[in-house]
């Protein structure tokens, strides 16, 4: 990286604190590591008061379909946004089925408003749940009966948030995933992660005298790896390009951290002696989450997917590369020109993403080995949604052969979107042929879903998703909607509430080990579990 040049003065620099100052923030907040007291669960406003509704005409059952075990993650896909290490978004637990439901929420508190975006839960059904928002993201352990946070631990904030507020324009952060966002849970229930600062960090909760806390049991700087001149408020003149992001960590089976950045740098560190090796994609954006096998490491770009693996020394490799289609532009509903889908691996055979083709983007499905020199890797492409209206910048549900993924075409987030007729929405299922001829649609869903991260019970076959109603002001009236895994016909319906505080806005759903169904809100979360 180059010498930093010696910084300009410049004056009339009081708005920038006068903006920090009716935030409700003091500068050293954003360098806090502290964990905050226990917070009681705070409700969100105006919780919907009607009924849930149930088809009684259908029989819950099993989807059939093998789902990669893998070590180096919490068990049972309870330790990744997108359940686990294939990034399959099946959960292997019940949902609450039937309409006689309780509803809870809670507030994710803190001087700026949260959401909580992801939930992971640890071996003794604690929750260790990802609330980010302008003041960054905030690790928060949440008791599944309570919805009591024990302990709070923030990664501090971005400098893309920062941005936002000095520009004011949010699109700085809603465009960014790096900084937390991807955290994984390990299978030693540690919290794996990079912060904004450019540090992989594993922590863990600990009980001492029957109070919680964070501790950081292993911190490594990456700032001799990834470029770190970025916009702060000890540093108000960056050079341009010289800003990157940790956007995801995953242990792998070697023992060794695989990570990336926005900017295209893949690496690998390893734990026990701190050696980092690295290799860049030249050109190329990371803003989606590792997969990851026993064989290899899939990364997702805004250009191309690679397989990758590490030699002796844990230099990554790239196995194959397969360029996909990333259209002309970045479209509404997507936060930049490229897959918006982090890949999800199928089986032991098969991976898929979304490409970013101009009219309807494609369905994407490849062989992920056994393929010689020269032999095409390609199952199928497959274009989906209508015309004009096709994005994906949530991944698919992926189990055997079939793949289930949504359409975010139109949506921008909670605080810009006003206009919710524009979006078109639509849910299709696609089954990989068994004779590897190609993909078929097996069925298309008309369901408007502006965002949700969706999740397929495979003990009951339904897929859950988060959707809406207008009301007679043109309000959204937001609900989860549980589909038919075989037809994808609506089974389940249970209202959730009103308006910008029940917005979904980009958060996941989750079944924990429990039962209780969980998803992410604009100002929090929610929780649905049987009476």
């Amino acid at each position: 990286m180059a010498e930093k040049q010696p910084r300009r003065a410049r004056k009339g620099c009081g708005c920038f604190i006068a903006l920090f100052l009716l935030a409700g923030l003091a500068a050293p907040m954003w360098y806090s590591s502290a964990n905050e007291e226990q917070v009681d669960a705070e409700p969100l406003p105006d919780a919907s008061t009607e009924a849930a509704w149930w088809d009684d005409n259908f029989a819950p059952s099993p989807v059939e379909g093998a789902l990669l075990d893998y070590a180096p993650l919490a068990p049972d896909g309870l330790g990744t946004m997108h359940s686990d290490a294939a990034q399959s978004d099946v959960h292997r637990n019940a949902a609450p089925i039937g309409s006689d439901l309780t509803i809870r929420s809670r507030k994710a508190g803190g001087k700026m408003p949260r959401q909580c975006s992801t939930f992971t839960f640890r071996s003794d059904g604690l929750m260790v749940a990802m609330c980010g928002g302008i003041a960054g993201f905030r690790l928060t352990l949440i008791d599944p009966d309570t919805l009591d946070a024990l302990a709070t631990y923030d990664l501090g904030m971005r400098s893309s948030a920062l941005k936002s507020l000095v520009t004011r324009d949010l699109s700085h952060t809603f465009s960014d995933s790096s900084g937390g966002a991807y955290f994984v849970l390990d299978a030693e229930n540690r919290v794996v992660v990079g912060d904004p600062r450019q540090r992989i960090k594993r922590l863990s909760a600990q009980q001492t005298d029957g109070a919680w806390a964070f501790v950081v049991e292993d911190e490594w700087d990456m700032r001799d790896h990834v470029p770190s001149d970025c916009l702060w408020f000890t540093n108000w003149f960056p050079e341009e390009g010289g800003c990157d992001g940790i956007t995801t960590v995953i242990p792998w089976s070697d023992g060794r951290l695989w990570w990336t950045t926005r900017g295209g740098i893949v690496g690998t560190l390893e734990p026990e002696t701190g050696t980092v090796q690295t290799l860049r994609l030249e050109g190329e954006e990371i803003q989606n989450a590792l997969a990851a096998d026993e064989s290899a490491v899939f990364v997702l770009t805004d250009h191309a997917q690679y397989a990758l693996a590490s030699d002796a020394e844990g230099m990554p490799q790239i196995r194959w590369r397969y360029a996909y289609d990333r259209g002309s532009a970045r479209k509404l509903g997507s936060i930049n020109q490229g897959s918006g889908t982090t890949p999800t691996l199928l089986g032991e055979d098969y991976i898929t993403f979304t490409d970013n083709a101009d009219d309807r983007i494609n369905l994407v499905v490849l062989r992920r080995d056994g393929v010689s020199e020269g032999e095409d890797r390609l199952i199928c492409q497959v274009p989906i949604f209508p015309s004009g209206a096709s994005a994906a910048e949530n991944s698919m549900i992926g189990i055997g052969r079939s793949i289930v993924i949504e359409n975010n075409a139109g949506y921008t987030n909670a605080v810009d979107h006003k206009d919710w007729g524009s979006i078109k929405g639509g849910i299709a299922r696609i089954d990989v042929r068994e004779d590897e001829s190609g993909c078929e649609t097996v069925w298309e869903s008309d369901l408007v879903v502006p965002s949700v991260v969706p999740k397929l019970s495979q003990p009951t076959g339904i897929a859950y998703f988060y959707s809406f109603d207008l009301d007679g002001e043109g309000v959204p009236r937001w609900y989860i909607a549980g589909l038919n895994w075989e037809t994808g016909k609506l089974v389940q319906r249970i209202p959730t509430g009103p308006g910008a505080e029940w917005n979904n806005n980009w958060a996941s759903l989750t079944i924990g080990p429990d039962g209780s169904l969980y998803a992410g809100t604009a100002r929090g979360m929610l929780q649905v579990r049987a009476k």
